[in-house]
C-alpha cells in the first residue's frame, strides 16, 4: 500500500518540473542569445578585416594611396614600388567649353579615367555649371587652369593668386570637392604660382606632349596618328589635349590604340599630390 504522504510529494515534485522544465542545459533562449552573439562576433570580425584592407589603401588624407609620382625633367609619372609602369595620364584643357561633356561621356563608356583642367570664364553661366557638375558625378578629376586662361608671368604676385584660388573657389562651390591638380596656360609657371599652387595643395603639372592645337592635327586621323605615333610616347607619358571638335571625335580611337599598345590609361587618384 503506497503512502499517500510520499505519493502527495512525488505528485507536487512532478508538478514543478512540468512548469519549470528540466533544470539542466541551455533553453532556447539561451541557444538563441549564443548564435546572436556568434553571429554578432561573425560580422563585427569582417567589418574589422574589410575596414583594414580599405585603410590600407588610402593614405592619411583618405584618398587612395599613390602609386606613382610626377617627374618634372619630363612630367610624366614613374611607378612608386611596384606599379605598372606603362601607363598614360589623358588631360583636357580648357573645359568646360563645348565637347567637355561629350568627351567625358566617351571615356566613360570606354571605363577610362582622366583629368579635365578648367578654366573659371567658362563657369560663368549656369549651361557650363551643370556640365562642369556632371563631368565630376562621372567620376573624373578636375584641375585648376586658372580663372581666365592669361600667362602667368604677366601678372602680380596678387594677381597670380586671384587667378589660382578664384577657380578653386568656383570648382568647390560647383562639385563640393578643391582641385588637386594645377597646370598654368602655355606651362607658364611662376615660382609665386608654384607657392600658391602648394598651399592650394595642388599637384602643379605640365605635359609631355600634345598636338591637337597645332593646324595640321585638327583632324581626327591626323591627330589619332600623330597621339599613337608621337617620339614623345613612352611609359608614364602626360598627355595634353584639349576641348576641341576633332579631339572629341577621335578620343575613343586614341584610347583604344593606347590599349592596343599595352598601355594602361592612369587613374589621376593614383597619383601622389601634396598633403
Amino acid at each position: 500500500m503506497i503512502n499517500k504522504g510520499v505519493a502527495l510529494f512525488t505528485l507536487v515534485s512532478f508538478l514543478l518540473m512540468a512548469c519549470n522544465g528540466p533544470s539542466a542545459g541551455p533553453t532556447e533562449t539561451d541557444n538563441q542569445k549564443s548564435v546572436e552573439t556568434t553571429t554578432t562576433a561573425q560580422d563585427e570580425s569582417q567589418q574589422e578585416k574589410e575596414l583594414k584592407n580599405e585603410t590600407s589603401k588610402k593614405n592619411v588624407d583618405g584618398n587612395v594611396k599613390a602609386e606613382y609620382r610626377v617627374d618634372e625633367e619630363n612630367w610624366s609619372f614613374k611607378p612608386i614600388g611596384d606599379s605598372n609602369p606603362k601607363v598614360v595620364l589623358l588631360t583636357f584643357d580648357d573645359a568646360p567649353d563645348k565637347y567637355s561633356l561629350k568627351i567625358a561621356q566617351t571615356l566613360k563608356r570606354l571605363e577610362v579615367p582622366a583629368i579635365f583642367f578648367v578654366n573659371g570664364h567658362f563657369l560663368e553661366n549656369d549651361e557650363n555649371k551643370t556640365m562642369l557638375k556632371e563631368i565630376h558625378e562621372m567620376g573624373f578629376s578636375i584641375g585648376n587652369h586658372t580663372y581666365s586662361h592669361v600667362n602667368l608671368k604677366q601678372l602680380t604676385e596678387k594677381e597670380q593668386e586671384r587667378e589660382i584660388v578664384k577657380l578653386n573657389n568656383s570648382v568647390e562651390g560647383i562639385t563640393g570637392v578643391r582641385p588637386k591638380y594645377f597646370r598654368a596656360p602655355f606651362g607658364s609657371n611662376t615660382e609665386h604660382s608654384k607657392k600658391v599652387a602648394e598651399k592650394e595643395k595642388m599637384l602643379v603639372m605640365n605635359w609631355t606632349y600634345g598636338y591637337d592645337w597645332e593646324k595640321e592635327y585638327q583632324d581626327k586621323k591626323a591627330l589619332t596618328e600623330i597621339m599613337l605615333k608621337s617620339p614623345y610616347l613612352g611609359n608614364g607619358a602626360n598627355l595634353l589635349l584639349h576641348d576641341r571638335k576633332w579631339t572629341s571625335e577621335a578620343i575613343e580611337d586614341v584610347v583604344k590604340g593606347f590599349q592596343k599598345k599595352g598601355y594602361e590609361i592612369l587613374d589621376p587618384k593614383l597619383i601622389e599630390t601634396p598633403a
